[in-house]
Order: structure tokens, then C-alpha cells, then sequence
């Protein structure tokens, strides 16, 4: 995964993970999975990561799970909801079908860029929980 990624200058709302209807119980300690951010090149790329256990998504008020960064650095464990997580582990349908729906619907709308776009749509909060921009202020 690169290290350094840009702002593209038109970013796409990404409409899709926010209605993604997955439960808690699609993951399990670890799988791997990641939390697509943006494109690079003609792909969708972002971070990949480890399940680790569950842990409470105060964003949403919902089960979510904590995450592992391989890569450490500041933030080597947040956590997430299950919606915003995509397997990489392990051949899933509901997964794949997702990973399908958002290429189709972002690539076409973003430019291949040599460097990684990264759209910003996921910020962190002081407690390391990670929230989709649509998912602010939801509870």
C-alpha cells in the first residue's frame, strides 16, 4: 500500500457504504480486510488491516471491531463499523458484490492517478474510532 496520497481535486460522494447492509457477525477475529479510501491508478485502493475483537463503534452506537494496523505508527489500532470493511482474507460474495458496486459507481468519476487519491471519507476521532463523513453526527 503507498505511503503518500493526495486529495484529488473533484472528489464523488461515495453513496454506497453508508447503506451497506453487513452485520457484526460477516467478520471474526482475524480476517483480513481493508477500508477502501480512494484510487490509485485504475483501482480502488486503501488500508488493509486485521480483525481483532469486537469493540463498541461510539460514532454510530453500534458493534464495530477493533482494527490492526500491520503497519503500526500512530494509530496501529482503531475501530470500525462493519460496513466499512471489505475481506481480503477470503473469497466473500457480499464482499466482492460490494467491492463491484463501488468501482463501477467511483472509478468513472475519478480520475487514474499515478499517485493514491485519497477522497476523504473517513476521518478518526480522539478515540481512535473511525467514522464514514456520513456516519458524523448519525446517532
Amino acid at each position: 500500500m503507498p505511503d503518500a496520497a493526495y486529495r484529488p481535486p473533484y472528489v464523488p460522494a461515495d453513496i454506497l457504504t453508508p447503506d451497506r447492509d453487513i452485520t457484526h457477525a460477516h467478520f471474526r477475529p482475524g480476517d483480513q480486510v481493508v477500508i477502501i479510501k480512494g484510487v490509485a491508478g485504475r483501482d480502488l485502493w486503501g488500508d488493509a488491516m486485521s480483525v481483532v475483537t469486537p469493540s463498541w463503534h461510539t460514532p454510530t452506537d453500534e458493534d464495530g471491531w477493533r482494527l490492526r494496523n500491520p503497519s503500526g505508527g500512530d494509530r496501529t489500532y482503531l475501530t470500525a463499523h462493519p460496513r466499512y470493511l471489505v475481506h481480503l482474507s477470503r473469497h466473500c460474495p457480499d464482499c466482492l458484490i460490494h467491492l463491484r458496486a463501488l468501482e463501477d459507481y467511483l472509478l468513472p468519476k475519478l480520475s487514474p492517478t499515478t499517485t493514491p487519491a485519497d477522497c476523504g471519507w473517513y476521518t478518526l476521532t480522539a478515540l481512535n474510532q473511525l467514522v464514514h463523513i456520513t456516519d458524523q453526527g448519525r446517532r
